[in-house]
């Protein structure tokens, strides 16, 4: 089952039994709206995004409704992405493009000051523990990233993954900037509650990607957002 996570017509066929419906992967817009203004402010300066693997999350049009003005949403599945062009086609701020996070050529480089992964990095973990072309297909989603950004742009990560692994991979090949936020997980039925780590608060990290703080934060339930500056 892991293995068709990459598949197109996987996410086609489960998009096609949920058309009417709206999923976030890990935390809503709302919720990450102060760590967006942090590090992607709003300002009469023109900035354009891209949100890869979009599927049919409500997010992007949270930023779009916060004042983002140039949103570009990317997804593998002809499915949802028809079903989100015809959902927002009065919402000239969003737009939604069938594609490929490995095969971003129709982006020319540097042309998004900040990229938004809400989901895809999770695939690509899972990949990884499965084989098939796993490493290869992470890293080239990685080079595409960090080609279609900026420089000084950003690649803001929300997923599980614990720093040790995923600053190791991240830094791979790769000269990011990269700082650590940590936000508190909300499970289905549980209302908000107070934060364990200030969402805008660098978690400090050593130099090999390992927690400074590693007795209280790992015992934290949270999720982990890394944000990846292009040098």
């Amino acid at each position: 089952m892991t293995q068709e996570y990459g598949e197109a017509w996987y996410w086609d066929k489960r998009y096609a039994k949920e058309s009417t419906t709206t999923f976030d992967w890990y935390q809503k817009y709302e919720s990450l709206a102060p760590l967006l203004h942090l590090y992607v402010p709003i300002t009469t300066t023109h900035r354009r995004i891209l949100v890869v693997g979009c599927g049919n999350s409500a997010f992007s049009e949270g930023m779009s409704k916060n004042g983002y003005t140039d949103i570009v949403n990317i997804d593998i599945s002809s499915v949802v992405i028809g079903d989100m062009q015809t959902k927002y086609s009065d919402s000239p701020r969003l737009k939604y493009i069938e594609m490929d996070v490995r095969d971003m050529k129709a982006f020319e480089a540097g042309s998004f000051d900040a990229v938004i992964d809400k989901g895809i990095f999770l695939i690509r973990d899972l990949l990884l523990q499965c084989g098939h072309n796993s490493k290869p297909n992470a890293a080239k989603m990685l080079e595409e990233v960090e080609r279609v950004l900026k420089k000084e742009g950003v690649y803001i990560l929300i997923t599980y993954g614990v720093p040790a692994y995923r600053v190791h991979l991240l830094r791979e090949s790769h000269s990011w900037d990269i700082k650590l936020h940590v936000i508190d997980k909300v499970h289905p039925g549980e209302s908000s509650k107070a934060d364990t780590w200030e969402l805008t608060r660098p978690v400090p990290l050593n130099s090999d990607g390992s927690l400074r703080e590693a007795d209280q934060l790992e015992k934290m339930d949270v999720h982990y957002i890394y944000v990846c500056t292009k040098m």
